[in-house]
């Protein structure tokens, strides 16, 4: 059995449902590892935002919704963190500009942690966009 690179909490998935009930179509998440606002990890609708064949599909979150909601991460990112297991949460406060949760007084972020010796073992290869 191989090891997830992500994870979301009970909380995130809630706000997961709640977006995919107010807009009407699946979900996903892009890592870019920008400044400021684009280190946030950034959820749109499916098809708004773009991933390109650099991308990295670090895997598929089963918050409840109809479908699961992919997670991608730059290339460039991913070399920093693929030793670390990800978990998307959310926090109060505004988030990013073109994320979607925005308007709604909280915002998603990142959780890490290492990997450890025997799951970085378990590690799928990862699929590139």
């Amino acid at each position: 059995m191989s090891t997830s690179r992500i994870d979301v909490t009970d909380a995130a998935a809630e706000l997961l449902r709640q977006l995919r009930d107010t807009h009407g179509q699946p979900l996903m998440f892009h890592q870019s590892g920008g400044c400021c606002d684009g280190s946030a990890p950034m959820c749109f609708t499916q098809g708004t935002f773009l991933t390109g064949p650099s991308d990295v599909l670090l895997g598929r979150l089963e918050p409840g919704t109809p479908e699961p909601v992919p997670v991608w991460i730059s290339q460039a990112q991913f070399q920093y963190w693929s030793h670390t297991h990800i978990t998307i949460d959310v926090a109060p406060g505004r988030g990013a500009g073109f994320s979607i949760e925005g308007p709604t007084g909280h915002r998603f972020i990142i959780r890490s942690r290492l990997f450890t010796d025997e799951e970085t073992e378990a590690l799928a290869p990862v699929t590139t966009g």
